[in-house]
């Protein structure tokens, strides 16, 4: 699974690459994600550990694969995470409201 968690670092999608740019080094409220981390049999996009939350950055083939997201989410959830998904073309062209609905999520705190 960390080889997968790798190769995926080195593969993101331009919608990964710019959420990513906005998350790291503690950019964004000082709050630290990481990318690719490894939950039991699932590798999540971005975790903030502090926080418990995990962000998806879904595209198209999530269309067909629904009940699998449901079942990883469930999953996460009984670990305590909570799980924020977007689709890719909604951090493409929505960037702001996605930051907004992360920073919402975040309980609010102050930058």
């Amino acid at each position: 699974m960390k080889d997968r968690a790798r190769n995926l670092r080195k593969a993101q999608t331009m919608a990964e690459c710019k959420l990513w740019f906005a998350l790291r080094e503690r950019r964004f409220c000082g709050y630290k994600f990481r990318r690719q981390q490894v939950f039991g049999s699932y590798i999540v996009d971005f975790v903030c550990l502090k926080e418990k939350l995990i962000i998806e950055i879904d595209g198209c083939q999530h269309l067909q694969a629904q009940e699998y997201d449901l079942e990883r989410t469930l999953f996460l959830n009984s670990i305590g995470f909570r799980v924020l998904r977007f689709w890719n073309n909604q951090v493409l062209a929505e960037f702001k409201d996605v930051l907004g609905k992360i920073y919402q999520t975040l309980n609010g705190n102050s930058c």
